[in-house]
């Protein structure tokens, strides 16, 4: 058997991939994410198969699941919101799966931030502007962060900085990142994106805070920092169809081609 680590992408259905479909459809075992999965994404399991939400099991309750399911030579399908390699806690996963010689592969899904940034209809690498994303977080509750890694420093790159899991200390991001750049600086929120009920809140990084607080807003968000972000701003076009930047594909625009018979 096989545990196959799928992303389901943010929250919309049809967000998921061809291939992670096609194995929630053929997994007689399902065990997924139900705090951050909707329901509706393994609706498709096929009939009779043991389907369980994760939300309120352990590490070693699934495991055992796993187990259990490899005894009966059955495969399964573990259901992971976005993609599994991003915050998704399959290494543990994984290290038990290879210590036990359980067969596993990972399908990758849609991330939150690429669906985010497909809603607020805007590409996050903008010429000269933001060439570089940062997808990081902030400690609170969960585990500590390396050394090295943290907001002040990123914010230094003047990269766009995607922070997840620290809607709740919206007043720490902007004392760190104020300083590098500066207080007027585009700022979104995205909550829930994918959902019915999906928000985007738009401002900047000295009033991004009390318009969550009026929105409520107070988990499953992500929050966008950086100069890409402005909904509108001047940049130059990108090089890649530049009819004065060749390249393998495009030669130069008004440029005959001689093929060289010496060659």
């Amino acid at each position: 058997m096989t545990v196959y680590f799928i992303g389901a992408g943010p929250g919309d259905p049809d967000l998921i991939t061809v291939k992670g479909r096609r194995l929630i459809e053929a997994c007689p075992v399902c065990l997924f994410a139900g705090s951050l999965v909707p329901e509706a994404v393994v609706a498709c399991a096929p009939k009779g198969a043991r389907v369980m939400d994760t939300a309120a099991m352990t590490l070693d309750d699934t495991h055992r699941e796993i187990v259990e399911a490899h005894a009966r030579g059955e495969d399964v399908a573990r259901v992971h919101s976005g993609d599994p390699s991003l915050y998704g806690a399959i290494a543990e996963q994984i290290r038990r799966l290879k210590a036990a010689g359980i067969a596993f592969e990972i399908v990758p899904g849609v991330s939150a931030y690429a669906a985010a940034a497909a809603v607020m209809g805007q590409e996050l690498t903008i010429p000269e502007i933001a060439q570089s994303i940062v997808l990081t977080r902030m400690s609170m509750q969960s585990t500590s962060m390396p050394a090295g890694e943290t907001l002040e420093n990123f914010g230094r790159t003047g990269a766009t900085l995607v922070i997840h899991l620290a809607i709740r200390n919206m007043r720490e991001i902007e004392r760190q990142l104020v300083p590098h750049y500066g207080a007027d600086c585009s700022a979104v929120v995205a909550y829930r994106v994918g959902w019915p009920d999906q928000l985007i809140i738009r401002g900047t990084l000295s009033d991004i805070r009390q318009k969550v607080r009026k929105a409520k807003i107070t988990r499953t968000a992500l929050i966008f920092v950086g100069p890409a972000m402005a909904e509108s701003q001047d940049f130059v076009d990108s090089a890649l169809y530049n009819p004065a930047k060749p390249h393998v594909l495009r030669p130069v625009v008004g440029v005959e081609l001689v093929e060289d018979h010496n060659t």
